[in-house]
């Protein structure tokens, strides 16, 4: 059932946290050269913010961080900014770059327990400065989002991206396209949004709390976690290499289709060491679209028997996230193992499949 989002009686808050990327940029007059302009002067670029009904606040990153720079610190900063403002604002509206948004989206997800206002992640593919900037867009938008209420509730409560004609759930989120104005998608799951003349909400794809409960922000991440995408022809003593990684907690491997990978004995007895030691390897499909099946194949078994288990159909950013997180919140292996089988909050869907 779609909904259009209604302008509420009252004035809505907004608070703006501009953390850097593409659309805080301005092109210098002198030398031609892109820098990060004061969003303090936010009016001065973006005019059309003069007739926004809302209010809003900005404050921003200093220096402002390119988004390949962004990690856990920035993030637990991020979530900070948030669970600080929390009681003060209706709506939060984060600028970020389009490169790492999808890991930043799915981060705060994490952090961000009993969420019951909307955080609105956006950017641009054009600086703001530019005259054809798609940015000017998608942040009057995103503040919209940010402020729509339904009887005084939040009409979607969670953390999202908001870009192009879509609004789409965070923690599903990957970037899919570096060239084009449509930088976003959600390949296994509907988006929240549909972003036309009207903004027409998707009322049964939102994530909506049974109750509203105080905000509890979890600021450590755990880093030592990493991606492994399998390819043909990897060797024996790579894998071994990777997964002798000191200090490594976690391991999110990129396998084929619908979870395959070699059966090779070396390749399943390799996994299984690393996992008698505690490491915790999520297993996770290559292609965009699709679940892991791990019961279907022989190789699949082979790998539930080596103590990997199925990250269905979560993408890689989240499955990455979601580990720094509960590593982060100081709990064991086993305990990891387990919520990484669980959908905390609307991040994978959970097939009916053998587990160990």
């Amino acid at each position: 059932m779609t909904t259009p989002v209604k302008t509420v009686s009252d004035k809505a808050s907004i608070l703006i946290i501009y953390t850097g990327g593409t659309i805080g940029m301005v092109e210098d007059p002198k030398t031609g050269s892109l820098e990060p302009f004061n969003f303090e002067h936010l009016v001065d670029h973006v005019p059309e913010l003069k007739d926004v009904e809302h209010l809003y606040s900005s404050i921003q990153f200093d220096p402002p961080l390119d988004s390949s720079q962004v990690g856990p610190d920035s993030w637990t900063k991020m979530a900070k900014a948030v669970a600080d403002n929390y009681d003060k604002y209706d709506g939060f509206v984060i600028l970020h770059g389009t490169d790492t948004m999808a890991y930043t989206a799915s981060a705060l997800s994490f952090m961000l327990e009993n969420l019951s206002k909307p955080v609105v992640i956006t950017g641009s593919q054009l600086p703001i400065g530019r005259f054809r900037t798609d940015g000017k867009e998608n942040l009057i938008t995103a503040i919209e989002i940010a402020a729509a209420k339904e009887n005084n509730i939040a009409v979607v409560p969670e953390v999202c991206i908001c870009f192009q004609e879509y609004l789409l759930r965070g923690n599903r989120c990957k970037k899919a396209n570096a060239d084009y104005f449509e930088a976003f998608q959600t390949f296994n799951y509907p988006p929240l949004a549909h972003i036309g003349v009207e903004i027409e909400i998707n009322e049964d794809a939102v994530y909506k709390p049974e109750t509203i409960k105080p905000l509890i922000p979890h600021l450590n991440m755990d880093p030592n976690v990493l991606v492994l995408k399998l390819l043909p022809g990897i060797t024996p003593n790579i894998l071994k290499s990777i997964l002798a990684t000191p200090g490594l907690k976690g391991v999110v491997m990129e396998t084929f289709g619908v979870g395959n990978a070699p059966s090779f004995d070396w390749f399943i007895d390799i996994l299984k060491e690393a996992t008698s030691k505690g490491i915790v390897i999520v297993n996770v499909t290559q292609c965009m679209i699709g679940s892991v099946a791990m019961d279907i194949y022989d190789t699949g078994d082979a790998m539930l028997d080596a103590g990997i288990i199925s990250g269905y159909d979560i993408t890689t950013e989240s499955a990455a996230t979601k580990m720094m997180y509960l590593f982060g919140e100081g709990f064991a292996p086993e305990k990891v193992k387990e919520y990484m089988k669980c959908s905390l909050i609307g991040e994978m869907t959970i097939h009916n499949t053998v587990e160990n």
